[in-house]
């Protein structure tokens, strides 16, 4: 890897200026709903999102944008592009992809950039989905497909694993427990994304897609989605 371990360290690190703090995913209406009430509900909930739901989607993505990149192909990254916010099973989910995305790119181009990022910015103008950003990044700085989907698939479980504890769903120490039960599953899910394709894209995990939408009207919330 040769030291490209550093740059996804700094990219999903909570210092990053992408303002993943300020969304849980719809946790915040699962908890309300009584279906995250402890650290096994909470696995269970992010397991399923790893194996079923927008996470494994978002690492099919995220690689096949990466080969894109890689590739130089503009045509087939904007029509990834596109895909992953069709992919958004509602309106929250698409302003948390996009958000984050936007946000991953203009700090990539301030302070990382390089060509890859550049093809992204010719080819696509609309909104840009966060696992499409960091792909293109990934590639852009030749930092392998493998440890780059790990990473970030790592990143997801972590950022809800924050959100869940200021939800009070589990204490900093059971969160803690619940990230590291779920990274063989991370490591499997950046396996298979690698040998998957777009055909493959798709999902079950309803009850979390059910959260999402009635995040939107909660009453009272921490949380942007």
């Amino acid at each position: 890897m040769s030291g490209s371990h550093l740059a996804l360290m700094v990219w999903l690190s909570p210092a990053f200026p992408v303002g993943a703090f300020a969304y849980s995913h719809g946790l915040e209406w699962a908890h309300e709903a009584g279906d995250l009430t402890d650290a096994a509900s909470l696995e269970d909930w992010l397991g399923s999102l790893l194996a079923f739901g927008s996470a494994r989607n978002d690492a099919i993505l995220f690689a096949a944008a990466y080969r894109a990149s890689g590739n130089g192909d503009g045509a087939t990254l904007a029509e990834i592009a596109a895909l992953a916010l069709a992919l958004a099973t509602s309106p929250e989910r698409q302003l948390e992809t996009t958000t984050q995305g936007d946000a991953f790119v203009g700090a990539i181009l301030r302070s990382w950039s390089c060509p890859a990022m550049a093809l992204l910015k010719e080819v696509w103008s609309e909104p840009v989905a966060y696992p499409v950003a960091v792909a293109v990044a990934a590639a852009g700085h030749e930092i392998p497909l493998e440890p780059a989907l790990e990473a970030f698939g790592l990143n997801f479980v972590s950022s809800l694993v924050s959100a869940a504890v200021r939800l009070g769903v589990v204490g900093q120490t059971d969160g803690q427990r619940v990230t590291a039960a779920l990274v063989p599953q991370v490591r499997r899910l950046a396996a298979s994304a690698i040998e998957a394709s777009l055909d493959d894209l798709g999902g079950c995990a309803f009850r979390s897609d059910l959260a999402a939408l009635r995040h939107e009207t909660q009453y009272t919330r921490l949380f942007r989605s």
